[in-house]
């Protein structure tokens, strides 16, 4: 038998709870790709530098998705150039998708009241129907 508050329309305080664990979820997933971008970034920097001052011709070897590939230090230098142009365009690319993340995470809390209180454990224990987070967050969901 389903939930009187269901058949209004209104979810129940686990759905809005799965809902919004799933927005914050998606956010960190963001967040940890950007942390990830950069990290290449600053890789493709130093190894440019390196291999501007080695002979074009020269012998090299990069790992390319697990797999090692022979190249000239020439024809590798090229390839990590465009990457280099590419990588500052995907990282602006999700940093707009992180704050449109954050964005849609703010509206999700505006229209099901929530209220999030940090350091939970002061705090007296969370309803059953509300339980806490990994971070000591306490989902508080009104109306």
């Amino acid at each position: 038998m389903a939930k009187p508050a269901n058949k209004t329309g209104k979810k129940s305080s686990e759905e809005v709870f799965a809902g919004f664990q799933t927005l914050r979820a998606e956010q960190r997933q963001l967040a940890n790709k950007i942390s990830e971008l950069e990290m290449d970034l600053n890789e493709h920097k130093i190894v440019v530098e390196t291999l501007k001052g080695v002979e074009a011709d020269r012998r090299c070897f990069r790992m390319v998705g697990g797999v090692l590939l022979e190249r000239t230090a020439g024809a590798a230098l090229a390839e990590l150039e465009a990457n280099l142009q590419r990588l500052p365009q995907a990282l602006a690319a999700l940093n707009e998708q992180l704050a449109n993340k954050g964005q849609e995470i703010n509206a999700y809390i505006e229209t099901h009241d929530i209220r999030l209180q940090r350091g939970a454990t002061t705090a007296p224990a969370p309803a059953p129907e509300a339980p806490s987070s990994q971070q000591n967050n306490v989902l508080v969901a009104s109306g």
